[in-house]
């Protein structure tokens, strides 16, 4: 049973129970204050054991469930005998105040059941009232009452059901709106949450770039000094061979100099303002910086430049942010020996940048959610690159998207538009 009907029924239980109680106080009151002396004994016996039935009700509704819910015409049939009973131990069902239990009965039945069991149920007591008629023998103005009678129990069937459906209707919608309102709260959160772990990163990642580019200054200068004393000594009448060392050493200070130059130049704050930019030129810096990676070992990168491409509007420091990871991801996929592809071309009014590699692939898994954030196929990595590039081509105008995706090798391509672009 759903958990919606489920909740519906328990409710309409304890409403139930609440009315029988009611019931079986005010019909003591009457055995014992208004019925005839001589029945009292007899009605005092019927209102225990409906007393007895109300008590089993109480038990399973605290167990969680509904006493007797398989068989609820059976529980009508009982009802129906009950007041019958009452009716005609007390003055008929013309004079009885017990009569009007019909009426409270219907309009259980109808919370609790379906309309199709509250008509049977209607049956049912009209059956019991015309058993009453017949016993207490049949007149003018009993056949009145009995008339009557019938035509506002069932006006009161017809009520009360439909009033029973408007209510679970609307508890119905309550409920999908409420499952609704929850499915939002949860998105909601994770997405902030989400949001507040990129935040914490990028701060991670700004406190790197200041501490590289502290420790790369750092280094810088007594490397200066070693550079300047190496040239002192070169130029000192040596032996050729020491001469050729010197030399030596000296090259390699300076591709040790340029490499911190390169990493400050990495490390300070990205600039965020829209010029015209060559997307071959962004592409070389990236290749720049990725020389360094430790994984770019035994790996070839081949680039195939379109002639004559057009320059376009972009960040230049976020454009290249794009195009590094894409490189890093293509090295990481790739083992010794593999090769990247790079190729650019126009199309329409358009410039689109193909990385190819012919590394292991991405899952089926993690390429349904390639774009979103923490998704990862790497053991060390953050899942944040192709997120955040996603996100600066989507700001700008521009996308990328996995083209294919096997064992053979992964394709990405990145749109770039000639026109304008926004600053991300």
């Amino acid at each position: 049973m759903p958990t919606s009907a489920k909740s519906w029924e328990l409710s309409a239980e304890l409403i139930t129970l609440q009315i029988r109680w009611f019931g079986l106080f005010v019909g003591f009151t009457l055995a014992n204050t208004w019925a005839p002396p001589e029945n009292r004994l007899f009605l005092n016996g019927i209102l225990a054991l409906g007393t007895v039935y109300a008590i089993l009700d109480v038990v399973w509704h605290r167990r969680g469930d509904v006493f007797l819910a398989r068989w609820p015409l059976f529980t009508s049939l009982m009802e129906a005998v009950f007041i019958g009973l009452l009716c005609h131990f007390d003055y008929g069902f013309q004079n009885s105040p017990f009569r009007f239990y019909y009426f409270l009965s219907l309009v259980v039945c109808a919370m609790r059941y379906s309309p199709r069991v509250t008509y049977s149920s209607l049956a049912l007591h009209c059956f019991s009232l015309a058993c009453l008629a017949v016993v207490e023998g049949a007149s003018y103005e009993s056949s009145v009452a009995l008339l009557l009678l019938l035509v506002f129990l069932g006006w009161t069937t017809w009520a009360s059901t439909a009033l029973a459906a408007l209510l679970r209707m609307t508890g119905d919608e309550l409920s999908l709106l409420n499952t609704q309102l929850e499915g939002r709260i949860k998105r909601r959160t994770r997405e902030l949450q989400e949001s507040q772990a990129l935040v914490v990163q990028q701060e991670k990642l700004a406190a790197f770039g200041l501490l590289a580019a502290g420790i790369a200054h750092e280094v810088g200068n007594p490397l200066a000094a070693i550079s300047s004393l190496v040239q002192v000594m070169n130029r000192k009448p040596l032996e050729d061979e020491m001469h050729e060392k010197l030399a030596l050493i000296d090259g390699q200070l300076r591709r040790i100099h340029r490499t911190l130059q390169e990493l400050i130049q990495f490390s300070r704050p990205a600039v965020n303002e829209v010029v015209s930019c060559s997307v071959h030129q962004t592409i070389e810096t990236a290749l720049e910086i990725a020389k360094y990676y430790k994984r770019k070992k035994g790996k070839y990168i081949e680039t195939h430049f379109a002639p004559d491409l057009p320059n376009i509007q972009f960040a230049r420091d976020a454009l290249t942010q794009v195009f590094l990871n894409l490189i890093l991801n293509s090295l990481d996929a790739t083992e010794e020996g593999g090769r990247i592809d790079i190729t650019t071309e126009t199309v329409d009014s358009s410039v689109r940048v193909i990385v190819q590699d012919n590394g292991h692939g991405i899952d089926d898994e993690a390429r349904e959610r390639l774009f979103q954030p923490y998704v990862t196929t790497k053991s060390t990595g953050t899942g944040l690159g192709l997120f955040v590039c996603h996100n600066i081509l989507e700001n700008s105008g521009g996308k990328i998207e996995l083209v294919e995706s096997t064992r053979a090798g992964t394709v990405f391509c990145v749109t770039l538009p000639l026109g304008v672009a926004t600053a991300t």
